[in-house]
């Protein structure tokens, strides 16, 4: 486990395998089931008519031979690894919700979260992003995994508007907050307070008086403490009043001659002076309402639909982390994590299942950061054709589109768009934009293939090409193309790049093993920097530029 290491994997997987026991300083995770889907209220999902209440998970989340397996697991705990509580509270749920999609997802996660706190350090924090429908079985969940180190439930309000509903009949109060819950490993974690900027409406109301000469504006605040020998506190007069002090005498005096201690009127009780430049700001709370969520316009946004501000995760990793430690996030996404981490000078591991996402996250931190793609250590990716053939051939469902995905993003150097919602026979697994010209453009398609390929599979693909309005395509394919369809290849024709005064095939054929020797596509790029981000600085002074991509 490096300094910056990128998983490519099942977490459950890595964590048991990669990850070592009290390893971790803090861990967040974002996971699928996420905050900006309207899902339908969860009910006893018993039957058809209930599943289909609970349809918001069925995408993901189903009740099948992987979640059947993790609930054989847990109730088995054949390694003593899952507290008694934690067994006996799945069991409980199975009871009360069935067998279907909401405890398939509560079973997924509570495999995850018994990992992430074995690898947590007992000074380690753990914070669980999720939102209403499920918050109430999660947090139960955390209860019997962390028994008694409850911290807070956060609150996020992600902005002031949603998408207005109240027009339309809505029956029901709009939904515009996350839950975030926050957990600690022991009594010994650690926490630094952060704190938000003094809202002007705040300075007016409090900050009351002005320094003459100066200008500073301050309030005053007691100096008074509760009395008696027990508190400690000294008893001694003041500006003609006597009290028991929060300081000892010779503190209170060093105050008075320093111009520090204010007698508003004679017989007054005497304050001291807080200047507004000095404060820090007032302290953050558990309802978070000033980092909302990114726009549409934002500088930071990536087009990646559950995508979070790097103000909330560096809130996060501010308060429960130190430069130098190591940060997780199990979930990454497009790597929001782990790229505030690197900002913040900390260590961190980031885990993701999709290569689409680890593709974005390679890129999103080049972009950020120059040169860092070579100490980034990157697991799981392919290296050679053995595990790229493991790759090809993975039974899980959840994984059966991954061969094609890093296909095609690692031949296009991660610029080619992901065909998500490809047919079984339509053809078609990506495609890319290339320069034809100083305004001009035109299309690739990729068809990538696993299995045995020939002359009928060219032919297909041109005539997919065609429909699809793209000028040339690519067929990446694990086995080595036949003699036919080379020839098919071949007398489907050539295109003439201008800018690049080059012909190519219309028809290009690449092979895994040409790919992981380092071929890839050379035709230039279409434009795609729509926009630049506003300048990043990290903490050591580099002036690093993020850049927009339109995906």
């Amino acid at each position: 486990m490096g300094l910056r290491t990128l998983y490519y994997g099942d977490n459950i997987d890595i964590l048991r395998r990669k990850v070592k026991d009290e390893s971790v300083d803090l861990c967040y995770i974002d996971p699928p089931f996420n905050s900006k889907r309207n899902y339908n209220q969860i009910y006893n999902n018993i039957g058809s008519e209930d599943r289909a209440q609970a349809r918001a998970f069925t995408d993901t989340w189903m009740w099948d031979s992987l979640a059947i397996s993790g609930f054989e697991e847990i109730l088995a705990n054949e390694r003593g690894g899952f507290p008694p509580k934690v067994v006996a509270l799945i069991k409980g749920l199975q009871t009360v919700l069935g067998k279907g999609s909401l405890l398939a997802y509560l079973v997924s996660m509570t495999l995850r979260i018994v990992e992430i706190h074995r690898v947590l350090k007992p000074t380690g924090s753990f914070y669980l992003h999720c939102d209403s429908t499920a918050s109430h079985y999660l947090k139960i969940i955390l209860d019997s995994i962390f028994q008694g180190h409850f911290a807070n439930e956060l609150i996020w309000k992600r902005s002031e508007t949603v998408k207005g509903n109240t027009g339309q009949g809505i029956r029901f109060f709009d939904r515009n907050t996350d839950t975030i819950f926050f957990y600690t490993k022991s009594d010994k974690q650690f926490f630094e307070s952060q704190f938000k900027p003094y809202r002007q409406q705040y300075i007016d109301d409090f900050f009351k008086y002005t320094e003459h000469g100066t200008g500073r504006r301050y309030r005053l605040i007691s100096m008074t403490g509760p009395g008696g020998e027990a508190k400690g506190n000294p008893q001694y007069e003041v500006m003609g009043v006597t009290r028991h002090w929060r300081y000892s005498k010779e503190k209170m005096d060093a105050l008075i001659s320093a111009g520090m201690v204010v007698q508003t009127k004679k017989g007054n009780v005497p304050q001291r002076k807080q200047y507004l430049d000095e404060g820090k700001g007032v302290p953050v709370q558990s309802l978070w309402d000033d980092l909302p969520a990114l726009h549409s316009q934002d500088a930071e946004r990536l087009g990646y639909p559950t995508q979070k501000p790097e103000a909330l995760l560096e809130r996060i990793i501010k308060a429960s982390s130190n430069e130098g430690d190591v940060v997780l996030d199990a979930y990454c996404g497009c790597g929001t994590t782990v790229a505030v981490a690197e900002r913040l000078k900390r260590q961190w591991i980031g885990i993701d299942i999709t290569y689409h996402s680890v593709s974005l996250i390679l890129k999103r931190l080049e972009e950020t950061f120059k040169g860092i793609g070579k100490k980034i250590i990157l697991d799981g990716v392919p290296r050679d054709l053995e595990s790229a053939t493991a790759l090809a051939e993975k039974k899980d469902d959840r994984l059966r589109k991954e061969f094609e995905k890093w296909a095609v993003l690692t031949y296009t150097n991660n610029r080619g768009i992901i065909n998500e919602k490809k047919g079984a026979d339509a053809g078609i697994d990506g495609e890319v934009g290339f320069m034809t010209g100083r305004d001009e453009n035109a299309k690739m398609v990729l068809q990538v293939k696993s299995g045995n390929v020939g002359r009928g599979d060219i032919a297909k693909l041109n005539s997919d090409m065609q429909r699809e309005g793209a000028v040339l395509a690519t067929l990446i394919t694990l086995q080595k193309p036949t003699a036919p369809m080379l020839k098919e290849a071949k007398q489907i024709g050539t295109y003439h790049h201008t800018v690049m005064g080059k012909d190519y095939d219309k028809i290009q054929i690449v092979t895994i093993e040409e790919m992981l020797s380092g071929k890839r596509m050379e035709l230039p790029l279409a434009m795609e920097v729509v926009k630049a981000a506003k300048s990043k600085k990290s903490t050591d002074g580099r002036q690093d530029e993020l850049i927009e991509v339109e995906e």
